[in-house]
């Protein structure tokens, strides 16, 4: 028997992305792998602000199902952190290609609203931030994850901030 994951309990029940054990288990593998091999890889933090109500159901799912779409590499790994946060390892990449998962992202989510609001004349905002870094002995996996939870509550406590991805430095 195969076994498969797509089925399994490793995904989010309410979304369909992983959660956040499965992600933390490949993030903590990925983030050795990248110091050994010297590349750089990138986590972001998705926030969507959506209300689900009886007449629009499933909303967060629909929503997710387009976020997904815009990460066109197998390697790239979206997940479910909690009720208001999702995460996105961008592995093997530099600042170049993960301004474009950015781009492309921020274009689906653009196009979700769009349908969204022929619909219910309203848009789901959110907040996209995120962290570049190259994985070092003395770089710590936790600190990374910090540095992006820190700048997600900036973004939100500052309408004006509008920076999303800073580098994490050894």
């Amino acid at each position: 028997m195969i076994y498969s994951f797509s089925n399994s309990g490793f995904r989010d029940p309410e979304t369909g992305v992983y959660n956040q054990t499965y992600f933390m288990e490949v993030f903590n593998r990925e983030w050795h792998r990248h110091i050994r091999d010297h590349q750089s890889l990138a986590l972001l933090y998705l926030c969507p602000h959506i209300h689900e109500t009886i007449s629009q159901p499933q909303l967060l799912e629909l929503f997710m199902k387009q976020v997904q779409d815009a990460l066109m590499r197998t390697s790239d790994l979206l997940a479910r952190l909690d009720n208001q946060s999702f995460a996105l390892g961008i592995f093997e990449t530099d600042e170049t290609g993960t301004k474009i998962v950015i781009d492309r992202l921020e274009h689906k989510i653009a196009d979700f609203n769009q349908a969204f609001q022929a619909n219910s004349h309203s848009e789901i905002s959110y907040e996209l931030t995120g962290c570049i870094c190259y994985p070092s002995a003395n770089v710590y996996l936790e600190t990374l994850f910090e540095t992006v939870e820190q700048q997600t509550m900036k973004m939100r406590s500052n309408s004006a901030f509008n920076e999303t991805l800073i580098h994490l430095r050894s």
